[in-house]
């Protein structure tokens, strides 16, 4: 008998119909004799209309209603799905962030777990009990609803099952595993069995959409093994049929490459005529955090007039605009010139054997000239080599390094 966590997004309870086929798998786990915590998002569609609903009386609302009124998705859903499980002779009852209780701070609309208390859980499962939990919220210590943010499904589900110490949290979505890249710019793309922590961190971070990346960090600080699967596929979780990510000790065979990742949501930004002394960078990127702008790719050239120099980092293609605005008003830079352009793409290769392994970079850059394209900014890690080049050619760019790096072959 093992413990398990499973997390069942929007596609995979659209309509009463999914969810009667995802209770259907949840049956089959708990007849096995697994002890079983679910975790719903609300129906596809759902939050974008709740939200929708706000805006319509105000863009100023306060953000502690705003969490009342989008985090009632998820209640419908619960309650929809317990419903579905007694039908089915399982003894399930549904529970909201606040029954039993995430206790979360009160940053609201995207607020931070702090604590899972397990005694009331643990006595419910020891009565053989399914418990279905809203996911997306919590409580605050003022007793307030707060929501994790879009995506926070994933973080509630993780976080459950490292408070209960889970065997497993699978996450059950509309695709079967994590892909080499997205198989719709490459159809060849393979699904990958098995990734560590890290890889998944990056590619979740660099435009792989299928796992929100603060549920890979929290999954990696604690160690759960987290398996994506396909809630439209007849298996179920224990016969792992999806992409497990796990820790990279647990994989035998560590690819020098592992997939590749692509954005078309950068902007680059670039200052030139910048005075070259200390502390300049320190004057330009505060204000750009206290705008809450992240930065990726900072570049600084060297100075060829001795005097002055430029600097080039890439920014969320939302927030170019802001972070011009903020730039135009630092005294520093009243002499600078400030460019954007938002017609870039940043293409990423990621694998955990570019640790021991040369030339990756070489092959990269080799494969994109081949192809005429230009690469305007480069920055790397351990396990990732970033590029930005201009978004017409992202397509290109992503088939040619998936068929530079082998990635359509069969995992060994």
């Amino acid at each position: 008998m093992a413990r398990l966590v499973l997390k069942f997004g929007g596609t995979s309870v659209a309509d009463i119909q999914r969810i009667e086929r995802a209770a259907e798998k949840i049956a089959r786990e708990y007849k096995a004799g697994h002890e079983i915590a679910v975790v719903v998002s609300a129906m596809s569609g759902v939050t974008n209309k709740l939200v929708g609903y706000c805006d319509e009386i105000t863009s100023m609302y306060d953000a502690r209603e705003y969490d009342t009124v989008v985090s009632s998705g998820e209640q419908v859903t619960a309650g929809l799905m317990a419903i579905a499980l007694q039908k089915r002779g399982i003894p399930a009852r549904s529970w909201l962030g606040w029954q039993l209780p995430i206790i979360c701070d009160d940053i609201h609309g995207k607020s931070r777990i702090l604590d899972i208390p397990t005694d009331e859980i643990e006595k419910r499962f020891k009565g053989e009990e399914v418990l279905v939990l809203a996911g997306f919220q919590g409580v605050t210590e003022k007793n307030r609803i707060a929501t994790l943010g879009r995506g926070g499904s994933d973080t509630s589900a993780v976080a459950l099952a490292a408070a209960l110490k889970a065997e497993r949290c699978d996450i059950y979505t509309d695709v079967d595993g994590i892909y080499t890249t997205d198989p719709r710019v490459v159809p060849e793309a393979r699904r990958i069995s098995q990734i560590s922590y890290d890889e998944m961190l990056e590619l979740a971070s660099l435009g792989a959409k299928v796992l929100q990346n603060r549920s890979v960090e929290m999954a990696m600080k604690n160690n759960v093994s987290l398996q994506v699967l396909s809630s439209f596929n007849d298996e179920i979780g224990s016969d792992l049929p999806g992409t497990l990510v796990t820790k990279e000790e647990n994989i035998m065979e560590k690819p020098v490459v592992s997939g590749i990742a692509f954005s078309t949501k950068e902007a680059k930004i670039s200052i030139l005529n910048v005075p070259d002394e200390p502390g300049v960078a320190a004057k330009i990127f505060e204000p750009i955090s206290n705008a809450n702008i992240i930065v990726d790719m900072i570049v600084q050239d060297v100075s060829s007039k001795g005097n002055v120099t430029g600097i080039t980092f890439v920014v969320p293609k939302e927030d170019a605009k802001k972070a011009e605005q903020v730039l135009s008003g630092l005294e520093i830079l009243k002499d600078a010139e400030v460019r954007v352009n938002q017609d870039v793409a940043k293409i990423s290769v990621v694998g955990i054997g570019m640790r021991t392994h040369a030339g990756v970079a070489e092959k990269m850059f080799r494969t994109l000239a081949a192809k005429g394209i230009n690469i305007g900014v480069i920055a790397a890690t351990e396990i990732k080599i970033s590029v930005l080049i201009a978004q017409d050619y992202s397509e290109l760019a992503v088939r040619a390094l998936h068929d530079a790096y082998n990635l359509e072959q069969a995992e060994v």
